[in-house]
């Protein structure tokens, strides 16, 4: 199978899933430009609610397919950061699904999403040291704002492994499953994301992320959007809501 990114939307949930078996579904420089455009897509469909990230097969991700990088050292890099951006500013909740290796270019692609659940027996690492590789600043600074900077330096300058417990202990992880479990806890969690109002996880997703200028704008969102008065009558009248507010038509 040539290496790839494939996608599928089920029930308001997209799956993208990470395909290069042969290398532990590492990334080539294809790969790593496929995926704003295609995240580009998914984040204009009113259909999508929730996106699920997650890897072929027992792995997640091994990081970069080194063998298609000798000829572009500097490119590698830049393509990485640019898809590990592209998925940290995707505006709906983003869950990276974990099992195996999730190394490198990997776990920058983990750290990118909002949640991060993983299957005992995960492996994770922050590798640049093996290949004498300078992490990127914005790469490094969401790692520590996940982690702090005494892991961040740890994992950093040892290019170590840590075990799923130890990454759920320094919150790398969100959860932890046993095996055979994580599909079924993403499916349930998931469900969960596509009911909740999307004005409020969007709004959130940028405070959280430290932006700052968008306030007033969130403001007006929430006060044309019904949400509210929706999210109120049906706490009162014991139903679910019917939220209608979409980051794909309101921006």
């Amino acid at each position: 199978m040539e290496p790839q990114l494939s996608h599928q939307v089920t029930d308001s949930v997209a799956t993208v899933v990470i395909r290069h078996p042969a290398k532990r579904n590492a990334m080539t420089t294809a790969m790593w430009r496929a995926l704003p455009p295609m995240l580009d897509a998914l984040a204009r469909d009113p259909g999508v609610r929730a996106l699920v990230l997650t890897g072929e097969g027992g792995t997640f991700c091994a990081g970069a397919d080194i063998s298609t990088l000798q000829g572009s050292p500097e490119e590698a890099p830049a393509l990485a950061v640019a898809a590990e951006e592209a998925l940290a500013a995707f505006p709906k909740p983003t869950v990276a699904a974990v099992r195996g290796h999730c190394v490198g270019g990997g776990a920058q692609l983990a750290a990118a999403c909002d949640l991060r659940l993983a299957e005992e027996g995960a492996l994770f690492g922050v590798t640049p040291a093996r290949l004498g590789v300078v992490y990127p600043a914005s790469s490094t600074r969401r790692l520590v704002s996940l982690v702090g900077p005494a892991t961040a330096k740890y994992l950093l300058f040892t290019a170590e492994l840590i075990d799923a417990r130890r990454a759920l202990g320094t919150g790398l992880v969100d959860e932890v499953l046993p095996e055979g479990e994580l599909d079924k806890r993403i499916a349930e969690l998931t469900r969960v994301l596509v009911s909740r109002s999307q004005l409020t996880q969007a709004a959130a997703k940028e405070f959280a992320d430290g932006r700052t200028d968008r306030a007033a704008h969130w403001t007006a969102q929430a006060r044309g959007s019904g949400d509210t008065a929706e999210g109120v009558a049906a706490f009162l009248e014991r139903r679910q809501p019917r939220f209608t507010w979409s980051v794909s038509t309101s921006g």
